[in-house]
C-alpha cells in the first residue's frame, strides 16, 4: 500500500480497467486486446513530451489553424500537428500541441479541457505515449478515461483517478495492485469447494432415492 498512487505510474491495461487497480482478469474484450498489443511508440515524433498536449474528439472539419487560434492564448506554440489519415488526409479527429513553456502547458491542460471548438467539447491531456512507460492507446484497447456507455471505463489518469483499494491485511511490501487478487482467489475456492461438496451431496442423495 505504501506505492500506491490514484495516477498511474507505469501503465497496465489490465489495472486501468479496474476502479482501484486490484482486478485479476479482464472485464470487456478492449482490456484483452490491450494485453496483447505489442505497441511501440512512434521514434519519428519530435519535440519535447513533458511540453505536449493530446487533443482529442476534434471536430473532422477543424483544421490546424484553427486549433492554434484557440491554443496560442495559452502560450507560444512551439509545434502543432493534426493527425491525419495517411490515404484520404482527413482528419482523425486529434492532435498534439507542443508549447514552449511548462506553464503554457500546465494552463492549457487545465482550462482547455472540454473546452467547445466547432461545436464539439474536446478532451485535452498531458501527451502520455512517450512519457506513461507500456502505453498502450485507446484504439488497441487501452487508454485512460473513456465513457460509461461504451463500456470500456479506464482508471488512473486525472480525470479519472484509482479509488483508495481496502487493505485486505496484504504484506506492505506487497505490490498495491494484487493484494485484492490473492484474498479473492482464496474466497473463491472456498466458494467452488461449499458448492461441489453441495452437489456431491445432491448425486448421492437422489441415487440413493433411486435406489429405494
Amino acid at each position: 500500500m505504501a506505492d500506491w498512487s490514484p495516477i498511474a505510474k507505469v501503465y497496465d491495461p489490465l489495472k486501468a480497467g479496474s476502479i482501484d487497480g486490484t482486478d485479476v482478469e479482464p472485464h470487456d474484450r478492449a482490456v484483452w486486446r490491450a494485453m496483447v498489443a505489442r505497441y511501440k511508440p512512434n521514434k519519428g515524433v519530435v519535440g519535447d513530451p513533458l511540453l505536449t498536449l493530446f487533443v482529442a474528439r476534434l471536430n473532422p472539419q477543424t483544421t490546424e489553424d484553427k486549433l492554434h487560434k484557440v491554443f496560442s492564448k495559452y502560450g507560444d506554440i512551439q509545434r502543432l500537428r493534426l493527425v491525419r489519415d495517411i490515404v484520404t488526409g482527413f482528419s482523425k479527429g486529434y492532435a498534439f500541441i507542443e508549447y514552449k513553456e511548462e506553464r503554457s502547458v500546465v494552463r492549457a491542460r487545465r482550462d482547455a479541457n472540454k473546452l467547445v471548438v466547432d461545436q464539439h467539447e474536446v478532451f485535452v491531456d498531458f501527451e502520455q505515449e512517450r512519457t506513461l512507460k507500456g502505453w498502450v492507446p485507446r484504439r488497441l484497447g487501452g487508454g485512460l478515461g473513456g465513457k460509461k456507455e461504451s463500456g470500456q471505463l479506464r482508471f488512473g489518469g486525472r480525470d479519472r483517478p484509482f479509488r483508495k483499494p481496502i487493505n485486505l491485511g496484504v504484506d506492505p511490501g506487497q505490490d498495491w495492485g494484487g493484494g485484492g487478487g490473492r484474498e479473492r482467489d482464496r474466497q473463491g475456492a472456498r466458494v467452488r469447494e461449499d458448492r461441489d461438496r453441495h452437489r456431491a451431496e445432491t448425486l448421492e442423495h437422489t441415487h440413493t432415492n433411486d435406489s429405494c
